[in-house]
């Protein structure tokens, strides 16, 4: 099968508004929408087990490993096997699901008491490394080789799905 109708209908897909993040607002359209967002978090709050700022440095750690390297990778069978069905299972879809209580295997933990605005800017500061980097990428953990579309395509899903617990607090 030629790439090319795959590569036009993600195209065409990377324009519309992820299933997994259509709850307005905010809807995530692009990793730029989410650094957008990320500018005033005021009134935003998890509803999850993890604090926001836990959900934005998991997200940080996620897109920072796809630069540098994942701190342990599953093994290269289940990379080549399970883990890309899966991907390719959500990124036909459109939507990720996972344990949004499950931390990047090897990452350091995520410290409760970790502040707001310092895992926002490093949020910001991942997604622009990832936007302005050049260079090979790392393998994903779990589901192997991507290139950088793909990748793009999987943070943001990633931070779709880790979204659906952050809701806004309801002003008195």
């Amino acid at each position: 099968m030629s790439t090319t109708p795959r590569r036009a209908v993600l195209a065409l897909g990377a324009a519309a508004v992820l299933p997994g993040c259509s709850t307005p607002p905010p809807r995530f359209a692009s990793l730029g929408a989410v650094r957008e967002v990320l500018v005033d978090l005021s009134g935003l709050h998890s509803t999850g087990p993890w604090t926001l700022a836990q959900v934005l440095a998991h997200a940080a750690q996620s897109i920072e490993y796809s630069i540098v390297g994942y701190p342990a990778l599953k093994p290269a069978w289940f990379r080549a096997s399970v883990g890309s069905a899966a991907w390719a299972w959500f990124d036909a879809r459109a939507q990720m699901s996972h344990p949004l209580d499950q931390p990047i295997p090897g990452a350091p933990d995520l410290s409760p008491a970790l502040s707001l605005d310092e895992a926002r800017l490093r949020l910001i500061r991942a997604i622009d490394q990832f936007e302005q980097h050049t260079g090979a990428l790392q393998p994903h953990f779990a589901y192997g080789d991507l290139d950088k579309a793909s990748y793009a395509r999987a943070h943001l899903l990633h931070i779709c799905n880790h979204w659906s617990e952050i809701e806004r607090v309801a002003s008195a």
